[in-house]
């Protein structure tokens, strides 16, 4: 058996064989190394957003304790406060209501 077309036929498909587990090998290291790029990207992500909501809770806490030494004590106490907030808001309505149409009719 030492036909060189013999020869040539196995050289070039041990060539194949080796070239495609060559691809396949870096094929699968490329998607591994995609994989483990998602999956911290999605952990930067993740821890991201659990920053921004604990920073959120701590910053409402601190506007309702801000709120609560104000005065207002409980639900009673708030309800009262936004009822209170809600006719002087509308208090401040009808008298720009009045000035602006005192405005249109005055003479120019």
């Amino acid at each position: 058996m030492s036909n060189p077309v013999t020869r040539s036929f196995f050289i070039g498909r041990a060539f194949a064989e080796i070239l495609g587990e060559k691809a396949e090998d870096a094929f699968t290291n490329a998607l591994s190394e995609l994989g483990k790029f998602d999956a911290e990207q999605r952990e930067k992500f993740r821890q991201l957003a659990e920053e921004t909501m604990v920073r959120a809770d701590r910053e409402m806490a601190e506007a309702d304790m801000g709120g609560t030494a104000t005065g207002s004590t409980g639900n009673d106490g708030s309800s009262g406060d936004l009822q209170e907030t809600i006719d002087d808001l509308r208090a401040e309505i009808a008298s720009l209501r009045s000035a602006l149409n005192a405005h249109r009719n005055s003479p120019s």
